[in-house]
């Protein structure tokens, strides 16, 4: 991969309890990490400190006040915590929640700021982020408010892309959350993320059903029929193109998914399961629609492993990668539609 000009990678902890650390740490223990990226980690110099030993790992962390003294090829952190903290490993604590929230919050301030150049998340517990500041089910939502744009949760590999119609939704209200405006905005939201974050200038997206069988024209539910279809079909009729819906329990295991660049699923495990089985290791959550670029690894906080140097970064690398990536084609994007005329010219030359 070529030089990226020292783009500045923020990143957030997630929950100290759990894998975050290990995972980022072990990420930029390849040097070439550090001659592509400036990190900068929002959090404290003592846990990492922590980390390093439990890992065993050589790295050498450059402890800041504020991002402007971040220096390139060092891994930097941002001292922001004042208190003492103790870190249990693989436990559910009130404090490490609001350490994990703290370090979302200042990342995602500084990104807002465009201090930092794209932002990257370590997991988080959804359950011990919960106070009365801090309401929201995980990532996704809380940038949604804090971001311009429409939010998407994306999960994204090399060969495969699912983007979710609903997410961190209870089985129970996903029927009644998919309305003909929601599955236009979502449909939109990929089109737009494919053609500017992935260079892919006619997307084909396939659509999953929301019943089993599709319904089976209305004979296991109806919300195929009269709702997901004829937004469909509108959809098509305005140019883009759109397949499906497909019944989802054969759509992946017969390898359909290969003829598609996006994929759109109804609801979190109906898009999710797939996906992190055929690519768990190398996908990334990416929060597409949204003004700046955000990334996470496809997995949890692994509080089973957390603390035993068995977690395995590439996940949290292949975030860092696909960040940037991204950034960079929006970037391009930007700068070829900025001036069709001028651009227009360059090609005929």
């Amino acid at each position: 991969m070529a030089k990226t000009d020292n783009i500045k990678v923020g990143i957030s902890i997630g929950d100290p309890n759990g894998i975050g650390g290990e995972v980022i740490i072990k990420a930029f223990e390849d040097p070439a990490m550090l001659e592509m990226y400036t990190p900068i980690i929002f959090g404290s110099t003592r846990l990492f400190s922590h980390v390093i030993k439990s890992i065993d790992s050589q790295v050498k962390i450059h402890g800041v006040k504020t991002v402007d003294e971040a220096i390139p090829g060092r891994i930097n952190v941002v001292r922001l915590f004042k208190e003492d903290f103790a870190i249990e490993w693989g436990t559910v604590s009130p404090q490490a929640g609001k350490m994990a929230v703290e370090s979302l919050q200042a990342a995602v301030a500084a990104l807002k700021e465009d201090q930092i150049d794209v932002l990257v998340t370590a997991p988080i517990n959804k359950e011990s982020i919960q106070s009365d500041d801090f309401k929201f089910p995980g990532h996704t939502d809380y940038l949604n408010q804090e971001l311009v744009g429409e939010s998407l949760m994306f999960m994204v590999s090399e060969n495969l892309k699912v983007g979710l119609l609903t997410d961190h939704v209870p089985i129970s209200e996903v029927s009644n959350s998919i309305t003909p405006k929601l599955i236009k905005t979502k449909i939109g939201t990929i089109k737009e993320s494919l053609k500017k974050d992935f260079a892919i200038n006619r997307p084909k997206i396939a659509v999953l059903g929301i019943n089993p069988h599709v319904g089976d024209n209305g004979v296991i539910g109806s919300d195929d029929q009269d709702t997901l279809i004829p937004a469909l079909e509108e959809l098509r009729e305005d140019g883009n193109i759109i397949f499906g819906p497909y019944a989802a329990d054969t759509f992946f295991g017969n390898q359909n998914f290969k003829n598609f660049d996006a994929i759109l699923a109804s609801y979190h495990d109906q898009g999710l399961a797939p996906f992190k089985t055929i690519s768990f290791g190398s996908g990334v959550n990416y929060t597409a629609g949204l003004s700046h670029v955000r990334t996470s690894p496809d997995h949890g906080t692994g509080f089973d492993i957390a603390g035993k140097n068995q977690a395995n970064p590439s996940s949290m690398r292949a975030a860092i990668h696909t960040a940037v990536a991204i950034y960079n084609n929006r970037k391009l994007y930007d700068e070829l539609t900025a001036n069709p005329l001028k651009n227009q010219s360059r090609k005929r030359r």
